[in-house]
């Protein structure tokens, strides 16, 4: 037996959905302000392909609004934070780095909140599943833009703080999984 949405339910979801819509607008808005600011060729490259994915994700999730058949406004607080992003994407005031950190996190708050639409549905019945199945292909996709991201923000922050590009071989990754564990250790002893 499908389960029922309340209205109160059914506008919640919709409003995650609308506020996944503004943060995907701006991931969009963002990207474009990074590629065009950054010269390198493999960067950029990088860059420009999330930027095809994530217009594509934005389609996504205006049919997955259209499919669940409510629709809402998005939250202040996600239009505001939005507005604020972009200035901050725009203006001068964070460095190159800083700004792939920013947009990184905006992406994290994208996957957060696709994922919380997706469980929301999932809790509410096979039939609310599917009318937000789309979403997951946008969560998977914005999730592994993240792990592309975090390698964007090491390059571009060593360069910018120590002037050389960091190392990405094989003993350096080992190096950093021994760092991981010492952390590991040090957290589990105190």
């Amino acid at each position: 037996m499908p389960a029922t949405l309340t209205d109160t339910q059914r506008k919640a979801i919709a409003m995650k959905l609308a506020d996944m819509k503004v943060l995907q607008n701006q991931m969009i808005a963002s990207e474009q302000k990074l590629i065009s600011a950054i010269s390198d060729g493999e960067i950029t490259k990088r860059l420009q392909d999330m930027h095809k994915d994530d217009q594509e994700s934005l389609g996504t999730i205006e049919a997955a609004i259209s499919k669940f058949g409510t629709s809402s406004e998005p939250q202040e607080k996600v239009k505001n934070f939005a507005q604020t992003v972009d200035k901050m994407m725009g203006g001068s005031e964070l460095d190159l780095y800083e700004k792939a950190l920013q947009h990184e996190g905006m992406k994290h708050q994208l996957v957060m909140t696709g994922l919380l639409v997706h469980k929301c549905a999932q809790t509410a019945g096979e039939d609310w599943e599917e009318a937000i199945d789309p979403i997951n292909k946008v969560n998977f996709q914005n999730r592994a833009h993240q792990e592309q991201l975090k390698a964007i923000i090491y390059a571009l922050g060593t360069r910018e703080l120590v002037g050389k590009a960091p190392d990405t071989g094989i003993w350096a990754s080992v190096e950093d999984g021994i760092a991981a564990a010492k952390g590991a250790f040090s957290g589990l002893a105190s």
